[in-house]
Protein backbone atom coordinates (compact mmCIF):
# COMPACT_ATOMS: atom_id res chain seq x y z
CA UNK A 1 0.00 0.00 0.00
CA UNK A 2 2.81 2.40 0.87
CA UNK A 3 4.40 1.83 -2.54
CA UNK A 4 1.14 2.58 -4.39
CA UNK A 5 0.72 5.84 -2.44
CA UNK A 6 4.31 6.81 -3.23
CA UNK A 7 3.85 6.12 -6.97
CA UNK A 8 0.61 8.13 -7.09
CA UNK A 9 2.30 11.00 -5.22
CA UNK A 10 5.32 10.91 -7.54
CA UNK A 11 3.11 10.90 -10.64
CA UNK A 12 1.07 13.81 -9.26
CA UNK A 13 4.23 15.79 -8.51
CA UNK A 14 5.58 15.17 -12.03
CA UNK A 15 2.30 16.27 -13.64
CA UNK A 16 2.23 19.40 -11.47
CA UNK A 17 5.83 20.33 -12.32
CA UNK A 18 5.17 19.90 -16.07
CA UNK A 19 2.02 22.00 -15.79
CA UNK A 20 3.91 24.69 -13.90
CA UNK A 21 6.65 24.73 -16.57
CA UNK A 22 4.23 24.87 -19.49
CA UNK A 23 3.25 28.49 -18.91
CA UNK A 24 0.57 29.93 -21.10
CA UNK A 25 1.95 32.47 -23.54
CA UNK A 26 0.40 35.88 -23.07
CA UNK A 27 -0.87 37.67 -26.17
CA UNK A 28 1.00 40.82 -27.15
CA UNK A 29 -1.05 43.96 -27.71
CA UNK A 30 1.63 46.67 -27.94
CA UNK A 31 3.05 48.42 -30.97
CA UNK A 32 3.97 46.24 -33.95
CA UNK A 33 7.60 45.09 -33.87
CA UNK A 34 8.96 46.18 -37.23
CA UNK A 35 12.62 45.27 -36.74
CA UNK A 36 14.89 43.16 -34.56
CA UNK A 37 18.40 44.55 -34.10
CA UNK A 38 21.19 42.48 -32.56
CA UNK A 39 24.57 43.83 -31.49
CA UNK A 40 26.84 40.86 -30.89
CA UNK A 41 29.61 42.73 -29.05
CA UNK A 42 27.09 44.40 -26.71
CA UNK A 43 25.27 41.05 -26.25
CA UNK A 44 21.95 42.84 -26.79
CA UNK A 45 18.80 42.23 -28.82
CA UNK A 46 16.47 45.18 -29.43
CA UNK A 47 12.86 45.00 -30.58
CA UNK A 48 11.88 48.14 -32.45
CA UNK A 49 8.71 49.80 -33.67
CA UNK A 50 10.03 52.15 -36.33
CA UNK A 51 12.98 53.89 -34.65
CA UNK A 52 11.64 53.39 -31.11
CA UNK A 53 13.09 50.66 -28.88
CA UNK A 54 10.14 48.74 -27.44
CA UNK A 55 12.15 46.13 -25.54
CA UNK A 56 15.79 45.16 -24.93
CA UNK A 57 17.21 41.75 -23.92
CA UNK A 58 20.61 40.33 -22.97
CA UNK A 59 21.69 37.52 -25.29
CA UNK A 60 24.11 34.63 -25.64
CA UNK A 61 25.71 33.77 -28.97
CA UNK A 62 27.58 31.01 -30.75
CA UNK A 63 30.54 29.50 -28.95
CA UNK A 64 32.90 31.38 -31.29
CA UNK A 65 31.25 34.82 -31.25
CA UNK A 66 33.84 37.08 -32.94
CA UNK A 67 33.31 37.56 -36.68
CA UNK A 68 30.45 36.56 -38.97
CA UNK A 69 29.23 33.04 -39.59
CA UNK A 70 30.74 31.86 -42.86
CA UNK A 71 30.68 28.09 -42.86
CA UNK A 72 28.75 25.19 -41.43
CA UNK A 73 30.12 24.20 -38.04
CA UNK A 74 32.16 27.34 -37.37
CA UNK A 75 30.20 28.10 -34.17
CA UNK A 76 29.67 31.72 -35.18
CA UNK A 77 26.53 33.84 -35.18
CA UNK A 78 25.78 35.46 -38.57
CA UNK A 79 26.13 39.18 -39.31
CA UNK A 80 23.93 40.84 -41.90
CA UNK A 81 20.29 41.40 -42.84
CA UNK A 82 17.75 38.61 -42.57
CA UNK A 83 14.09 38.04 -41.77
CA UNK A 84 12.17 35.89 -39.31
CA UNK A 85 11.06 33.10 -41.62
CA UNK A 86 9.64 30.38 -39.34
CA UNK A 87 8.47 29.61 -35.83
CA UNK A 88 8.87 26.50 -33.72
CA UNK A 89 6.60 26.20 -30.69
CA UNK A 90 8.06 22.73 -29.99
CA UNK A 91 11.72 23.73 -30.11
CA UNK A 92 14.28 21.78 -28.10
CA UNK A 93 15.23 25.24 -26.79
CA UNK A 94 11.77 26.07 -25.37
CA UNK A 95 10.55 28.26 -28.28
CA UNK A 96 12.36 29.52 -31.35
CA UNK A 97 12.13 31.99 -34.21
CA UNK A 98 14.00 31.07 -37.39
CA UNK A 99 16.35 33.54 -39.04
CA UNK A 100 16.70 33.35 -42.84
CA UNK A 101 20.45 32.63 -42.76
CA UNK A 102 22.08 32.06 -45.19
CA UNK A 103 21.11 34.98 -47.39
CA UNK A 104 22.30 35.08 -51.03
CA UNK A 105 25.58 36.80 -50.10
CA UNK A 106 26.36 34.26 -47.36
CA UNK A 107 25.63 31.32 -49.67
CA UNK A 108 27.72 32.76 -52.52
CA UNK A 109 30.72 33.34 -50.25
CA UNK A 110 30.63 29.81 -48.84
CA UNK A 111 30.22 28.33 -52.33
CA UNK A 112 33.18 30.38 -53.64
CA UNK A 113 35.26 28.90 -50.83
CA UNK A 114 34.09 25.37 -51.63
CA UNK A 115 32.24 25.10 -48.31
CA UNK A 116 28.68 24.97 -47.05
CA UNK A 117 27.25 28.04 -45.27
CA UNK A 118 25.32 26.09 -42.63
CA UNK A 119 21.86 27.08 -41.47
CA UNK A 120 19.27 26.51 -38.75
CA UNK A 121 19.97 29.82 -37.03
CA UNK A 122 17.34 30.79 -34.47
CA UNK A 123 16.51 33.18 -31.68
CA UNK A 124 15.61 30.77 -28.89
CA UNK A 125 15.41 30.11 -25.17
CA UNK A 126 17.77 28.15 -22.95
CA UNK A 127 15.41 25.21 -22.28
CA UNK A 128 16.38 24.95 -18.63
CA UNK A 129 19.21 22.46 -19.03
CA UNK A 130 21.37 25.05 -20.79
CA UNK A 131 21.49 27.37 -17.78
CA UNK A 132 24.97 27.77 -16.43
CA UNK A 133 26.73 27.07 -19.76
CA UNK A 134 28.04 30.64 -19.91
CA UNK A 135 27.02 33.46 -22.18
CA UNK A 136 28.14 32.02 -25.53
CA UNK A 137 27.17 28.36 -25.78
CA UNK A 138 25.04 27.95 -28.91
CA UNK A 139 26.13 26.58 -32.28
CA UNK A 140 25.54 30.03 -33.83
CA UNK A 141 22.07 30.97 -32.60
CA UNK A 142 20.96 33.86 -30.38
CA UNK A 143 19.84 32.66 -26.95
CA UNK A 144 17.74 34.49 -24.37
CA UNK A 145 16.17 33.45 -21.07
CA UNK A 146 13.10 31.23 -21.42
CA UNK A 147 10.80 33.89 -19.96
CA UNK A 148 12.16 36.35 -22.53
CA UNK A 149 11.68 34.10 -25.57
CA UNK A 150 8.06 33.66 -24.47
CA UNK A 151 7.57 37.44 -24.85
CA UNK A 152 9.70 37.76 -28.01
CA UNK A 153 7.87 34.83 -29.62
CA UNK A 154 4.54 36.61 -29.16
CA UNK A 155 5.85 40.06 -30.18
CA UNK A 156 7.78 39.23 -33.37
CA UNK A 157 5.97 37.97 -36.45
CA UNK A 158 7.21 36.11 -39.51
CA UNK A 159 8.58 38.55 -42.08
CA UNK A 160 10.10 40.88 -39.47
CA UNK A 161 13.48 42.34 -40.48
CA UNK A 162 16.48 41.12 -38.44
CA UNK A 163 19.77 43.03 -38.59
CA UNK A 164 22.78 41.48 -36.85
CA UNK A 165 25.82 43.69 -36.26
CA UNK A 166 29.30 42.79 -34.91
Amino acid sequence: MKRRVFLVSAASALAFSKAAFARELKPYSGPEITRVVIYKERRRLYLLHGDEIVQEYKIGLGGNPVGPKQFEGDGKTPEGSYIIDRRNPNSAYHLSLGISYPNAEDAAYAQAMGRRPGGDIFIHGRAGENRGKGKDWTAGCIAVKDRHIEKIYMMVQNGTQVDIFP
